[in-house]
């Protein structure tokens, strides 16, 4: 996680949320290059061909039946990051991204991305208390063992 971590503080200048409205597209490829360092296999754009799909359930002979879309999978650390621009509070998109995680198959950490600051709104904040509300009540057992929320 550490390496993703230094890859988001080498492109900050070109991202920060601050100074930058970028999709969540844009930052991806700003990213792409580190992250692929990384063992990374990064979304390279919106066709079938160029998504990542993790895998969430299989069928007979272990046909792959169902599966879910990262902007990014390293199969060695089993670890998904998902990047977010706008709709990362808004539409509760880090929601659908731990639901996500929770159901891909062979991974262990989550990664979510989110603006600092999106339209006056601390989106960072908003998702790291949301995290830190649904740790310390422990009212619901996930199955990662590590959630990374990295705000830009």
């Amino acid at each position: 996680m550490r390496g993703i971590v230094s890859d988001f503080e080498r492109n900050l200048n070109n991202i920060d949320s601050q100074n930058f409205t970028l999709s969540s597209n844009e930052v991806l490829e700003k990213l792409r290059g580190g992250l692929q360092e990384l063992g990374f296999k990064v979304e390279t754009g919106k066709k079938h061909i160029e998504k990542i799909k993790v895998p969430v359930l299989f069928g007979r002979n272990g046909s792959l039946e169902k599966s879910f879309d990262a902007d990014g999978y390293n199969s060695t650390t089993k670890t998904v990051i998902e990047i977010e621009a706008g709709r990362g509070v808004t539409n509760f998109q880090f929601l659908k991204d731990l639901f996500q995680a929770c159901m891909m198959h062979d991974v262990e950490y989550l990664c979510i991305a989110v603006r600092n600051l999106y339209i006056f709104k601390k989106d960072f904040e908003t998702v790291v208390n949301f995290f830190d509300t649904l740790y310390a009540s422990n009212r619901l057992s996930l199955p990662l063992k590590g959630i990374l929320i990295i705000g830009y």
